[in-house]
């Protein structure tokens, strides 16, 4: 059976990768036993959903190399 440290490196690498099926059974496994670990597992994809919607927010505010227009409240670029 998987400690929390190797369920959380396999949560981790689970959105970079496939998993295989006895990872994922030893995974979902250890998570229907673990709070902590499963809050961890909805958090993950929580997490990287929005750094990739930070980052293409932040590239739609760079106008041209170099320059960086900061949005006002309104969600217009000063």
């Amino acid at each position: 059976m998987l400690n929390c440290r190797e369920v959380t490196r396999l949560v981790s690498e689970s959105q970079e990768r496939k998993l295989s099926v006895v990872e994922k059974m030893s995974l979902n496994l250890h998570l229907m036993m673990c709070d902590g670990c499963k809050n961890f597992s909805l958090q993950v994809p929580f997490l990287r959903k929005a750094m990739k919607a930070y980052s293409e927010r932040l590239d739609e505010v760079i106008d041209e190399p170099g320059t960086v227009t900061t949005p006002n409240k309104e969600g217009n670029d000063t």
